[in-house]
Parts: C-alpha cells; structure tokens; sequence
C-alpha cells in the first residue's frame, strides 16, 4: 500500500468520510469533523502510521491534506505516485 493509499485511509477514518468525499484537495473547511477533536484524532493517527509526531502548534496549523503531506515528506515520507 502506498503512502498516499495509507493517509486516504487513514482521513476517511478518522474524519468520518465516505471514499467518494475524499480528495486530496480537502482543507479544513470541507470536513465538517476537523475539529479540535479531529485535530488530536489526525495527530495521532498520523503518529502511529507514519512515525512523525506533530508538536502541537504544528498540528492546530494544519489546514489541508496538502499541508499534512507537505508536513510529512519534510520528515523523508515519500509520496511520489
């Protein structure tokens, strides 16, 4: 399973989606559950399959799927298709 397969997995699980309502474009404004609870829900999510641990400032700064994987291949994760 690639890394980009991975944090689909992961976002629709955490932020409640349908398969069809994701997109890699999402931002906070389009997932009605990226709240202060989904925001912890993603942090650790994203630590336990990726290994990176968002600071907490870090976190509360995320606004889109982009961010988390511009975020994430800062830390050498790659996800090239």
């Amino acid at each position: 399973m690639s890394n980009r397969d991975r944090l689909k997995e992961l976002l629709i699980d955490i932020f409640l989606l349908e398969e069809d309502e994701f997109s890699f474009d999402l931002s906070r404004d389009d997932i009605e559950t990226w709240d202060s609870l989904g925001i912890v829900s993603m942090a650790v999510g994203v630590r336990e399959v990726f290994g990176y641990h968002f600071q907490q400032a870090e976190a509360l700064e995320i606004d889109s799927v982009a961010d988390i994987i511009e975020r994430l291949e800062a830390e050498g994760v790659s996800f090239a298709e």
